[in-house]
């Protein structure tokens, strides 16, 4: 069939939607939600056999849902109703949720239903929840509304509902004086990602994201005890809270201590090395070790907001990864979060800075610096087990290990010129090649659609792609295989052999240098794509138009079907 995307953005589900049903051989094409004329003439170029509306913000016209059959995937329950579904449900402490599949009509998400599925209700943040159990849930029901549509014998049914209004900052409303924990981390999980909680700081405004509960720190309810690293200690009625994140009036969403820096007086409470605390606490970097198949298996696990690598965080992990590597371990797996892996340098405190040539130019070598310790690293071997999504350099810096394991469902975007035409670094000249061959290095660097983990393990580009269920179980079984092999010294001693070889046919140092001269241009040559680029990932400015790449229906060279 042809289907026709019609969404507010290319976000994580609708990516994922995308590479399902391309897949199974659905002819599709994109737009972007602009205006109902644009939309008009999407459907009037494309002609779609049935148009998927994976995240919307506003209605779809009725010029176009009464002559085209509509889905609207609602993240919500059957009869649920409303723009703030998945808030509602966090902040209520819903012990179950769903996504629904439901045909647009007059009334908003009131349509008949064509398929619904369902999942138990994590207390998580917003923004994992959508990545994870949301999409899961949306891929099943859309894939089972799809059949049903292409079926033809499917009646749609109706579900009685009621509306829930949209979720506004009165109801999020804080008072860290005489609300407990639980109650604060639910809010702000549920506002996560999108809109944050309105809150003061410091006597200023400002919206609060990313919090993780503390076990032991205590103080007056609403003071501010204790920073570590970029996050913020503050009491709560009943103990306290770790912000990560904050964005103040007018400003943008940063890490804590960047946006207030004032917040630097506060004592810091550092945590004792990178072994992964015992009690709940905000710790972005933790190491633990497994015994797995009989042998000590090191896991080195960031949970860096975003996927999003600051400067200061790359140097952080490659601390912990050189200290890791001191270790009596067989083997070290770089783990990163079950929401992403990495998605290469950090945008936002880059925007931010006095100079952002300067920043992106510190970040770029921070991340460099962490690519050379994994490929460096002669005492063990190295595996990237990606239980969450990838993009641009974290696609690059993961294939810096001497294995890849990527969990089925994730999706990565390993390019760069999206964000205004970025040659991209993380030693990807040395790294890609000899995988995929020249043409598929500039096939992959060319491309600027997602690539299902399948896909890349299909090319060659990684190495494996295990089940969803049970993926952590699984990659620590295979690890502590490869760490009891039989010829395990000979597989470490033939890794330092070839990249001793390949060092003496071209120096990694040549690599890198190749690369950051073009991404010096880049930063700061005449073309300001990066920067422009840049600013208007970070603002989040509105779309004004579909990219050619994915309104397939645009082309210079698109026939109209009959």
């Amino acid at each position: 069939m042809r289907i026709l995307f019609l969404t507010h953005s290319f976000n994580s589900l609708a990516q994922r939607l995308f590479c399902e049903l391309a897949a199974r051989g659905h002819q599709l094409s994109i737009e972007f939600d602009i205006a109902d004329s644009v939309s008009e003439e999407a459907v009037a170029l494309f002609k779609p056999d049935l148009l998927l509306a994976p995240f919307l913000k506003r209605a779809i016209p009725e010029t176009i849902w009464r002559t085209t059959p509509c889905f609207i995937v609602h993240p919500g329950i059957e009869g649920d109703r409303g723009p703030s579904a998945l808030d509602w449900a966090i902040q209520s402490e819903r012990a179950e949720w769903g996504v629904t599949v439901l045909q647009a009509e007059a009334e908003m998400d009131a349509g008949p239903v064509w398929a619904s599925a369902s999942f138990p209700l994590r207390a998580a943040k917003k923004s994992s929840l959508y990545r994870n159990e949301v999409t899961e849930a949306a891929v099943q029901a859309v894939l089972l509304a799809v059949e049903r549509f292409a079926g033809g014998a499917f009646v749609p049914y109706r579900v009685a509902g009621a509306e829930q209004p949209l979720m506004r900052q009165a109801d999020r409303a804080l008072d860290w004086t005489s609300m407990s924990s639980a109650e604060i981390l639910a809010r702000i999980n549920a506002a996560d990602g999108f809109p944050g909680v309105a809150d003061q700081w410091f006597a200023t405004p400002c919206h609060v994201f990313d919090a993780w509960p503390e076990a032991q720190l205590r103080g007056a309810p609403g003071s501010l005890l204790a920073r570590r690293e970029h996050a913020i200690c503050r009491a709560t009625a009943d103990g306290a809270l770790w912000i990560g994140h904050l964005k103040r009036a007018g400003g943008i969403k940063l890490p804590a201590t960047q946006a207030f820096p004032e917040a630097l007086a506060l004592p810091e409470q550092p945590l004792a090395g990178w072994w992964q605390a015992d009690s709940p606490t905000w710790q972005d970097i933790a190491y633990r070790e497994e015994n797995c198949n009989g042998r000590s298996v090191g896991f080195l696990d960031w949970n860096f907001y975003n996927g999003a690598m600051s400067t200061a965080q790359c140097r952080r992990l490659t601390a912990a990864l050189r200290w890791a590597t001191t270790r009596p371990t067989q083997v070290i797996v770089l783990g990163g979060s079950s929401d992403f892996w990495s998605n290469g340098i950090h945008l936002n405190t880059i925007e931010a800075a006095a100079s952002p040539a300067d920043e992106s130019w510190a970040n770029i070598n921070a991340i460099d610096d962490l690519a050379e310790a994994i490929l460096s690293c002669s005492t063990q071997l190295t595996v990237a087990a990606l239980a969450g999504n990838a993009g641009a350099g974290g696609c690059f810096l993961a294939r810096a290990c001497d294995r890849v394991w990527v969990r089925d469902g994730v999706l990565l975007n390993p390019h760069y010129k999206n964000m205004g035409n970025l040659f991209g670094s993380e030693f990807w000249t040395y790294l890609l090649p000899p995988r995929v061959g020249a043409d598929g290095a500039a096939a992959i660097m060319r491309h600027r659609l997602p690539m299902p983990a399948a896909e890349a393990v299909a090319c060659g580009f990684y190495d494996a792609c295990l089940p969803h269920a049970g993926f952590a179980e699984e990659v620590a079984r295979r690890a502590g295989e490869l760490a009891a092999s039989p010829d395990f010294h000979g597989q470490l001693a033939a890794k330092v052999e070839k990249r001793a070889a390949d060092e003496a046919a071209k120096p990694l140092a040549a690599y890198r240098a190749e690369e950051l001269a073009e991404m010096q241009r880049n930063f700061y040559g005449f073309d300001p794509s990066y920067h422009v680029a840049r600013y208007h990932f970070v603002a989040k400015s509105p779309h004004s138009w579909t990219p050619r790449h994915l309104a397939r229906h645009r082309d210079l060279d698109w026939i109209v079907p009959a």
